[in-house]
């Protein structure tokens, strides 16, 4: 049923950035169309790519043809952060999921919505750090993760237990911090979090079990010198600008 209707009038909006995943987009994409056959509600998948320097943006508008619960949008640079406003602002439905390629997390998809539909919270999170979660990433990933979590702390007065990976919102709820949001790549998603966190949204984590089919599209090391100085920039943003 959802899979006739989706894409004309979704309840819920699954938006997922895209960068140079030729080897696992077809695949990942019609195993998440299969897990969602008993999804309750009508959905789209909107596919967010930047940038890619592979046959993802080609393969990303043949799924599309495919499949009408789906289409794709390209920004034209590699930009996670853009990519995931974009496809946050663009999406249709009434709940939007935030994923990953390599997670396609239904089980969060459902305990999220229960959540919000229940009126319990506006923004859910996925945390990989709270008890009950299990996350079977390589070592250093997880140590960065933590590392990120502590810097947020000191820099920015975050206080819940993680900012990056899967999310679900009401979007007319968050919209509006969305859109102040003024940081990119890969600090977005901790900007949203934070902003949301000030302005007083109503947010609840719950645990997640990661495991990621492939390994990142972007080198660890590569997004240190980034992270660093968008740290620096959403220290600006949040403690000195507001």
């Amino acid at each position: 049923m959802a899979e006739k209707t989706g894409n004309r009038n979704p309840k819920v909006s699954i938006v997922i950035p895209v960068y140079n995943e030729e080897g696992i987009l077809r695949s990942a994409v019609v195993d998440l169309i299969a897990r969602l056959a008993d999804f309750p509600f009508p959905y789209e998948i909107l596919l967010a790519e930047n940038g890619s320097r592979d046959a993802t943006a080609e393969i990303a508008a043949e799924l599309e043809k495919d499949h009408p619960q789906l289409r794709h949008l390209s920004i034209g640079e590699p930009n996670y952060g853009k990519a995931l406003k974009t496809g946050i602002l663009d999406a249709k439905g009434e709940f939007v999921f935030c994923d990953e390629i390599d997670l396609c997390d239904v089980d969060f998809y459902r305990r999220a919505l229960e959540i919000l539909t229940a009126g319990e919270a506006d923004l859910v999170i996925g945390s990989k750090t709270l008890p009950g979660s299990r996350d079977k990433r390589p070592m250093s990933r997880r140590a960065a993760t933590q590392v990120i979590n502590s810097l947020l702390r000191v820099a920015t007065g975050f206080r819940g237990s993680d900012t990056h990976g899967l999310k679900a919102m009401r979007k007319d709820a968050l919209e509006p911090v969305v859109r102040a949001c003024l940081v990119d790549k890969d600090l977005f998603a901790s900007e949203l979090v934070i902003r949301a966190e000030r302005s007083g949204t109503r947010i609840k984590e719950i645990p997640v079990v990661v495991i990621e089919k492939r390994t990142p599209s972007i080198r660890l090391t590569k997004r240190v010198p980034n992270v660093i100085r968008h740290l620096a920039i959403l220290f600006w943003v949040i403690r000195v600008k507001g």
